[in-house]
């Protein structure tokens, strides 16, 4: 199948957490034959922070805007299937309006809308009975989310959606592996993640807080943002982390934070990248507490769970080294088995091949169970 995407972008990952979950995803829909198209934006001054120059499973289009939209448009015309992502970034009411026109001009050509910030999306949409995206909603063929399980499933079915199916964040286990320690990354808890409005109340709950109350331990904090923010004393700002950095930071801290955005922990089953790419180097995962986590993990075994910063530091304070090394073996192995890209994308092929617009089967959840039993065979 011929895809074509419109995306944040594919080739840095600069103020763009979706790159890790594109890569995966698009990496493995092309070793299963399906040719890939990205286009991204040229913005954010994310083509001068490239972090992945070679991409051999997808043709980029780095498009300026407004010049080259017309020429994407009718490029992806030309496909089968059309992604529209959330977050592009720019021209995004644009784009999910005029890329439904293809399917007038080709009947070969399906959309679909991609939705890697569910919550955010539906909030905005349920405030406002005319955003224009609301009426949009029921003419794509399908919708795809980045998490969010049956509360989101639900709340994009009552909107009118033809299908809507999770695809959660995975492993890239050619990407994010085990790897010797850096003694410049050495901590006791380590988080990254970007500065924004609704991920700080969070980090000031659970990682800063903690450091106050733990001022034995040393904390990590990568991401872009940070700058002038007051820190705790043993807090240091090591600012923007490359991908390439991940295995080294994971694997030269005794433990890695995870910190979900508030709408995400809101919805609960939204694990984000950063527990795959912790889980792929092996490490001792804390994670703040959001319904669905045993879904993914289980909790005290493959990962741990805090439903306060005092709860992160009686973890950082009883969990000895042999224990974290244990939970993050065993994290690591689950991740393999069971949250890989390549079955991610499987149920994504799955989809698209079985897929029948006027099929009604196609919206039950016994569709979407009988799809995630499979994934896992």
């Amino acid at each position: 199948m011929k895809i074509y995407v419109f995306g944040s972008s594919l080739t840095s990952c600069y103020w763009n957490g979706a790159a890790t979950y594109y890569r995966g995803i698009y990496k493995n829909l092309h070793q299963l034959g399906h040719r890939i198209t990205f286009a991204e934006p040229d913005i954010y001054n994310r083509q001068q922070n490239r972090d992945c120059p070679l991409i051999e499973y997808a043709t980029v289009r780095v498009y300026e805007t407004p010049r080259d939209l017309d020429k994407v448009l009718w490029e992806a015309c030309q496909s089968d299937l059309i992604i529209k992502h959330s977050g592009v970034g720019a021209d995004d009411e644009l784009l999910e309006a005029v890329v439904l026109q293809c399917r007038t001009s080709s009947s070969r050509t399906h959309t679909a809308f991609w939705d890697v910030d569910a919550p955010a999306t539906l909030a905005r949409v349920e405030e406002n009975s005319q955003d224009p995206f609301r009426k949009l909603i029921p003419r794509y063929d399908f919708i795809f989310t980045y998490g969010g399980g049956d509360p989101v499933i639900q709340h994009y079915l009552n909107l009118g959606a033809q299908h809507c199916f999770p695809i959660y964040n995975g492993l890239d286990p050619d990407t994010h592996h085990p790897a010797f320690p850096d003694e410049k990354f050495k901590c006791d808890l380590v988080f990254v993640g970007n500065r924004l409005p609704d991920r700080e109340a969070r980090v000031e709950q659970f990682f800063f807080s903690a450091a106050e109350q733990a001022p034995e331990f040393q904390f990590l904090l990568g991401g872009e943002g940070w700058g002038g923010k007051q820190l705790p004393k043993n807090v240091r700002w090591i600012g923007h982390v490359g991908t390439a950095n991940h295995n080294q930071i994971n694997c030269s801290a005794r433990m890695v934070m995870n910190i979900n955005r508030e709408s995400m922990a809101k919805v609960g089953f939204s694990p984000p990248t950063r527990v795959f790419e912790a889980a792929g180097a092996g490490a001792c995962v804390i994670t703040d507490a959001w319904a669905g986590i045993e879904e993914f993990f289980q909790p005290g075994r493959e990962i741990l769970v805090a439903s306060s910063a005092e709860e992160v530091v009686r973890h950082l304070r009883e969990i000895g080294r042999e224990d974290t090394l244990s939970i993050g073996a065993a994290m690591h192995r689950r991740a393999l088995r069971d949250h890989s890209y390549k079955l991610r994308a499987r149920k994504v092929d799955r989809i698209l091949r079985r897929s029948d617009a006027n099929a009604p089967d196609l919206r039950s959840a016994q569709y979407v169970g009988t799809l995630l039993a499979e994934e896992r065979n």
